[in-house]
């Protein structure tokens, strides 16, 4: 890991301000006066450049001195997101620290004194807030889904014209017969039929036939194999715990693998410049949407692995927090690896465990206590048992990780907060922050325990508004009230935190922001109307942004560095278009990232 950087004290801010109206009228951020840098400055901002080379252009990202004021030259437009949730004028930067926050007045005044600042001007009308944060996400899923994406099949036909497509644009693809195709991002519930796919649709078409075809579903629980994957992947078992092999009435797998039954596919093999390669597209699409720290919801051995070698290399452009992957087959491993925990300049924590506690309500996984209204004849199902989980909770907790348990049905939810109130007792629960991941329908009751037990609800607004218009086929008149229920569990005392499950949903926080507050489709409709889905259940503007900033930090154990504006935290902040604290909901969706600033240099944009 890097080095760790001595953190100056906010008097070390405190010089001579340059204050010049010289501006470039193309620049997003107008600047003013600059000045030469040291040359300990200048070695140290080539390192940095020199080794995020292989991800950032230099026409795209120019360096700031180390120490500097960005201000709003029309009163306070800086979002502090402190604990009073104040409003101010400007932020002052030295080295990777916020050093001071104010008016522009206190230093053009003279009273200042210290090193020469330079101080940079936001556009008029443009914001600032601190970096963005995704509580729940996938990285190396998102880079690969990049690769074949599959979310404007809007038929089965839609799927595989996709597919054939991809191959005929890639050469080296088309030539080789024996390649693995992987894509990402069908969902049969926006088909006009919804039914699953099978293996059958792939062998009408010569350029597909034959091939070995793995695609996964919009929600990655359920995969979708052509034939010749099938023949490849054989021999399977009959059954699969926590997961199902989707067969036709002679017992013959029709082509989809659902949760437990998905390793059941072979896949590719992935190369060291495989996984660059996705990290790569998925770190450029992070920072132009302003987000400055992911949180990794399931690392395999494999991307643990390669997120360390990148974080030893210094090529972590951002910051990454994980959740290594509890595989139910295997040993016990939390008392035998090290949490990986962030400490000075370092940009990789992994101290948490995932676990999955059932499916999805899409795929039909979600473990209910009822039947499902459109499926009499099923619950969903668990995929770890509530014994496991009893048993694995506290282990893990004793040992050090956070256990951050994913729980989509009211009964899941159930079992997993019976197993954190047994395993809670007796402790300090702010030390261990066990994560509710997703949350997506708990029963009233339950929704009082969260609040009670300190869990942390990782929620995702954006799935609420892509889930609104099936709901309640699924869950019925009633029970669909309990679905994406943000206001009842923060009324109840819960804190959230606020992701997008990307490449689930749409990676850009400011849509899981829009839906938040709204609950409405970015074209403004819902199945209630103008006034949103379940309108009882929206957020206040503050509280979405909380959920983007501050609250994923404390999800994260970084609140006391990252998460708001204030002087001793690191220089991570975001420059908006617009204010999306004041224009209208419609117009949310517009804003555009002038910049995205980690330790006080921009990784996209310009200040």
């Amino acid at each position: 890991m890097p080095n760790q950087r001595k953190r100056p004290s906010p008097d070390e801010g405190r010089g001579k301000v340059y204050s010049e109206n010289d501006s470039s009228a193309n620049d997003t951020v107008k600047r003013s006066s600059f000045s030469p840098f040291s040359a300990s400055t200048l070695i140290f901002l080539t390192s940095c450049a020199l080794s995020a080379a292989w991800l950032f252009s230099p026409t795209t990202v120019s360096p700031s001195p180390a120490s500097y004021a960005i201000c709003s030259r029309k009163g306070s437009a800086v979002y502090t997101v402190d604990e009073d949730n104040s409003v101010v004028q400007c932020l002052v930067i030295q080295q990777s620290f916020i050093v001071d926050t104010g008016s522009l007045g206190r230093w053009l005044s003279g009273n200042y004194s210290g090193p020469a600042l330079q101080v940079r001007y936001i556009n008029d009308g443009s914001i600032i807030v601190p970096g963005m944060s995704d509580s729940h996400a996938h990285i190396l899923e998102y880079g690969a889904n990049r690769q074949l994406p599959l979310e404007g099949g809007k038929s089965i036909e839609g799927t595989v014209a996709l597919v054939k497509q991809h191959i005929l644009e890639n050469p080296d693809t088309y030539k080789d017969t024996s390649k693995i195709i992987e894509g990402w991002g069908w969902d049969h519930t926006s088909w006009p039929v919804e039914e699953w796919p099978n293996s059958d649709a792939f062998e009408s078409d010569p350029v597909l036939h034959g091939r070995p075809i793995v695609l996964q579903s919009k929600d990655g629980h359920a995969l979708w194999l052509s034939k010749t994957a099938i023949a490849m992947s054989l021999p399977w078992p009959e059954a699969v715990d926590g997961g199902i092999i989707v067969r036709d009435t002679h017992g013959d797998p029709t082509g989809v693998l659902l949760d437990n039954a998905q390793p059941l596919a072979k896949r590719s093999t992935l190369t060291e410049q495989d996984l660059l390669r996705r990290f790569a597209a998925t770190v450029k699409d992070v920072v132009a949407l302003g987000l400055t720290s992911v949180h990794d919801a399931g690392l395999t051995p494999v991307s643990l692995q390669f997120f360390k070698r990148q974080a030893a290399n210094g090529n972590m452009p951002i910051r990454i927090y994980g959740m290594t992957y509890f595989d139910d087959s295997g040993e016990y491993w939390g008392n035998t690896s090290k949490p990986v925990i962030v400490s000075g300049d370092d940009r990789l924590g992994a101290r948490s465990v995932k676990m999955f506690a059932d499916g999805a309500l899409r795929s039909g996984g979600a473990a209910l206590y009822e039947p499902y209204h459109d499926s009499a004849h099923t619950k969903g199902f668990m995929r770890l048992d509530a014994k496991l989980l009893h048993e694995m909770i506290p282990r893990f907790l004793h040992d050090g990780w956070q256990v951050n348990v994913h729980a989509i049905g009211d009964f899941a939810n159930g079992i997993v907060l019976d197993a954190f109130e047994a395993a809670l007792k007796n402790v300090d629960v702010a030390a261990l922050r066990p994560r509710l991941e997703h949350a997506q329908i708990l029963t009233q009751e339950d929704m009082v325990r969260v609040g009670k037990l300190g869990v942390i609800a990782s929620v995702q607004p954006t799935h609420a508004i892509s889930d609104m218009w099936y709901a309640e086929d699924r869950l019925g008149p009633q029970r669909v009230k309990g679905l994406y229920a943000f206001r009842s569990l923060l009324d109840n005392g819960a804190r959230l935190t606020l992701g997008s499950d990307f490449p689930v949903e749409d990676m850009n926080p400011l849509a899981g922001f829009y839906a938040a507050i709204t609950r409405l489709s970015p074209d403004g409709r819902s199945p209630h109307g103008s006034g949103g889905w379940f309108p009882e259940q929206r957020l206040t503007r503050q509280e979405a942004l909380r959920g983007m900033t501050i609250d994923p930090a404390y999800a994260s154990f970084t609140e006391d560095t990252l998460g708001s504006l204030v002087p001793g935290k690191r220089a991570d902040y975001v420059v908006l278009s617009q204010d999306i604290m004041t224009v209208p909901a419609d117009q949310i969706l517009s804003t555009q990232v002038d910049a995205t600033v980690i330790d006080g240099q921009p990784v996209f944009g310009k200040i």
